[in-house]
């Protein structure tokens, strides 16, 4: 809501002395160039700069954002330099609390704001996604007309937790992760800033890699464990924030695991390696170290894609939809929740029946047309929709199989030089036993040479 006289008090507060608010708040950027990554947001000319007054102006007006992105990467932040930066009345809500009478209210004042004094009103919404639909219907009129230039902030996939029509009069603004040289400037600045440390500790070059791990592309969370420890360490009359200080305030031990190097690599083969051998407690242990050590939760979920087509394949068709549906998960809600993801999907393809007969199959048939056994299409089989085709003897004597009862046609598809070849050799394990009847079966009805 509009600041009152204790808001403002607060933040007189805060001013005078800036060690009562948390090193997150008081390290907030000012200013838009003073934003830590997203730069493909911040160009001359884009909404936000357009937002805090930047730009030529004319006849088109800001446009009301929906900001989305993981937690940590600035939703708030950039709605706080809108806010500092624009002469405009500006107004804060959180869904968690507000309701449709806040936000008329907020829409009334904002009519008599443009219409007694000619202020225009930005109202930012924090976590749009928890307004229900009759909540979010509630804001159409006032966007429409620009009442308000909305700025919303969402974690979740706008387009299904944002109405279609409040999200076809906003511009979609998708925040990415932070990088962890993105993280690693604003330690720096944190350290060394009048706002921020003021040179009171120093961060070894070890201390400062488990806190990139530890905050996973978060910025608030790295602020608040490097405010912690800095804390702790003064403390104790030290001067430089050690890993075992770092360690003991966050009560997260560093794992040995270096996302470019060897352990990226060794780890991630263990896993695949363990599902493969169907130990599921050894694949959840690697999954385990591999959340703990800040790794991308996307790199995670490509790996379980590949193994359920490399190591189950059809003796689980299931496996893949799984891995796949992971996958879009994680994308969709990062850590820390995505961590059940991965745990759900890794322990299904773990326990799952194993068949590489799928990897071996394409392996086989990729090996054959690398040494040149091709040949031409067979013509009954090429395409015979253009004039002139029946003429080169191209799609004649095709035989339509669902014109069959059995839906099986009796002619030949592979190239002459491969009509015998044989790739596909299926397990009995899981499932795949009845695609290894299928096989027995087509292949029969197709007139091929049985083993």
């Amino acid at each position: 809501m509009e600041p009152d006289l204790f808001t403002a008090a607060a933040e007189e507060r805060q001013e005078k002395d800036p060690s009562s608010s948390p090193l997150a708040v008081r390290m907030r950027p000012r200013i838009l160039d003073e934003v830590v990554g997203q730069q493909h947001l911040l160009k001359p000319g884009s909404p936000l700069r357009r937002l805090v007054g930047e730009g030529g102006g004319g006849p088109a007006g800001p446009s009301s954002v929906i900001l989305w992105g993981p937690p940590g990467t600035g939703k708030t932040t950039l709605a706080y330099v809108v806010s500092k930066a624009t002469n405009k009345r500006f107004v804060e809500l959180s869904a968690i609390t507000a309701g449709v009478k806040e936000v008329r209210t907020v829409i009334d004042g904002a009519r008599r704001a443009t219409g007694g004094f000619g202020k225009e009103t930005v109202l930012f919404l924090d976590e749009i996604h928890r307004f229900s639909k009759a909540q979010q219907d509630s804001l159409l009129p006032a966007v429409e007309n620009r009442w308000v230039t909305l700025i919303a902030a969402t974690t979740e996939n706008p387009y299904f937790s944002v109405i279609s029509p409040l999200l076809s009069r906003s511009l979609l603004l998708t925040l990415e992760p932070l990088t962890d040289d993105d993280l690693r400037g604003l330690i720096k600045r944190a350290l060394t800033d009048e706002r921020g440390l003021k040179d009171a500790v120093t961060l070894p070059e070890e201390t400062e890699e488990h806190l990139l791990r530890i905050a996973g592309g978060d910025a608030r969370r790295a602020l608040t464990a490097l405010e912690a420890a800095a804390g702790s360490a003064l403390d104790k009359g030290e001067t430089e924030v050690t890993l075992q200080t770092l360690e003991e305030t966050v009560d997260r031990a560093a794992v040995k695991y270096d996302r470019d190097g060897d352990q990226h690599y060794d780890v991630a083969s263990a896993l695949i390696k363990s599902i493969r051998g169907s130990d599921v407690d050894a694949a959840l242990h690697y999954l385990a170290r591999m959340i703990e050590a800040g790794e991308d939760p996307r790199f995670i979920a490509r790996r379980l894609m590949i193994s359920a087509s490399e190591d189950i394949g059809l003796a689980d068709p299931n496996a893949l939809p799984i891995a796949v549906a992971a996958a879009q998960a994680v994308a969709m809600i990062g850590f820390p929740e995505a961590a059940l993801t991965l745990s759900h999907a890794t322990i299904a393809l773990a326990l799952a029946p194993k068949s590489n007969a799928a990897t071996m199959a394409i392996g086989a048939a990729m090996e054959d047309v690398r040494k040149g056994h091709a040949g031409p299409v067979p013509p009954h089989l090429r395409d015979g929709h253009y004039k002139g085709a029946a003429k080169l003897g191209h799609a004649q004597g095709y035989v339509y199989p669902h014109d069959l009862p059995e839906g099986i046609a009796a002619q030949q598809y592979a190239p002459d030089a491969l009509k015998d070849r044989e790739y596909y050799t299926p397990t009995r394990h899981g499932a795949e036993a009845r695609y290894a009847d299928a096989v027995e079966w087509t292949r029969k009805h197709l007139g091929r040479k049985q083993p």
